[in-house]
């Protein structure tokens, strides 16, 4: 896919929001656009009708910005909805059919009970699962329990997932939760779905992302993307410790940038549950199975490591506004990869990929980023 180019970036800050949804994607995208006027506006979100009680969302930010006549479209993919309407966008604006356009991806759900927003979320599960009792935790778990036995994770180990997520998050402005935690701290907080307790989950988070994407030569190119689905009852997968969906958009991605796992410098993988980023990192291609486990112990995916993992915090700190979750990872590759990123910045960034997870693996992106000329 030749080019687009990324032209700039914005987050708003992530966390307890009072402005509404369309505010929040207003507010990052007039930043994102400083003055850029755009062909056409692409919005990801997974279901700001239940989570935000707004509907025809494409139009109402449309409203807002004043960009009407131009197109507008809103694209969904559950939690991977911010990198499924990166997607559509980069490719119209390979195809030719528009020069430059304004993506962006939101969610609002910190006003709603927990009980509330878990039961929405869990309506892009399958059905039969959902109706045995099966959640996104729960699921998460059986992962959890599955890759102890077979890769021998320790709960302690599993542990220092969150911890870097945390200790990354302190170094980022917009991050929801900012607060260092230790290996005890996990163990001792509540449980939610043994083995995992209530700091190996993410939790809900308002929060908006965008991007204006170009035809004109920029700094930041994005060099493939890669999109991949799998079943989604999880009773009918081959495996608990690998995600199909994962493993075939990296084929394609990788594919289309015409690179490897052995030229990323920084990774921002979908860690909704701490299970997921050593899972995420061995479909990916960068360890092999159990791999991650070891990388995670010896201190590799640290900031300042061989390769660095969500050194925004991740969804674990930074947030995980649903919707908005997959654009935010690479808004922060883009801050990575223009020597942006303030005092979690990767030394010399050039190749960054971001991967992102639409219910429990069913329908999975992931996204490489090129630094131009490098």
């Amino acid at each position: 896919m030749p080019g687009p180019f990324i032209a700039s970036a914005a987050c708003t800050a992530f966390g307890k929001r009072s402005e509404t949804l369309v505010e929040l994607l207003a507010e990052c995208s007039r930043k994102a656009l400083d003055g850029r006027e755009a062909d056409a506006l692409f919005v990801g979100a997974q279901n700001p009708e239940e989570l935000a009680g707004t509907g025809n969302l494409s139009t109402a930010l449309s409203d807002a910005l004043a960009m009407a006549p131009r197109p507008a479209v809103r694209v969904e993919c559950a939690s991977a909805s911010g990198a499924a309407v990166l997607e559509q966008a980069a490719r119209c604006v390979a195809s030719g059919r528009y020069r430059t356009v304004l993506v962006a991806a939101g969610e609002r759900m910190t006003h709603l009970p927990t009980g509330r927003v878990s039961a929405i979320l869990a309506e892009v599960l399958s059905p039969l699962e959902r109706a045995l009792g099966l959640t996104m935790a729960s699921l998460a778990a059986l992962s959890t329990r599955a890759y102890m036995h077979r890769h021998g994770l320790t709960r302690e180990e599993l542990a220092l997932v969150p911890v870097k997520s945390h200790g990354n998050a302190l170094l980022n402005p917009i991050a929801h939760f900012r607060k260092a935690i230790t290996v005890q701290d996990v163990l001792e907080s509540r449980p939610v779905s043994d083995p995992l307790r209530v700091y190996d989950c993410s939790a809900v988070s308002d929060g908006a992302a965008a991007v204006v994407l170009s035809s004109e030569r920029g700094e930041v190119r994005v060099a493939g993307i890669g999109h991949g689905t799998d079943a989604l009852a999880v009773q009918h997968r081959e495996d608990l410790c690998s995600l199909r969906a994962t493993r075939e958009a990296a084929r394609q991605a990788f594919a289309e940038a015409s690179c490897g796992p052995g030229e990323v410098d920084v990774v921002e993988a979908h860690d909704a549950f701490s299970i997921l980023e050593l899972i995420d990192l061995e479909d990916l291609g960068f360890f092999p199975a159990g791999g991650a486990r070891r990388a995670l112990v010896k201190g590799e995916t640290q900031l300042g490591g061989a390769l660095p993992v969500n050194v925004s915090g991740g969804l674990k700190a930074r947030g995980h506004p649903v919707g908005a979750s997959g654009l935010a990872q690479v808004v922060e590759l883009f801050d990575q990869l223009t020597g942006n990123a303030g005092r979690r910045q990767v030394d010399g960034a050039a190749v960054g990929l971001a991967q992102s997870i639409g219910g429990f693996g069913s329908n999975n992106l992931v996204t490489v980023l090129r630094r131009v000329g490098a």
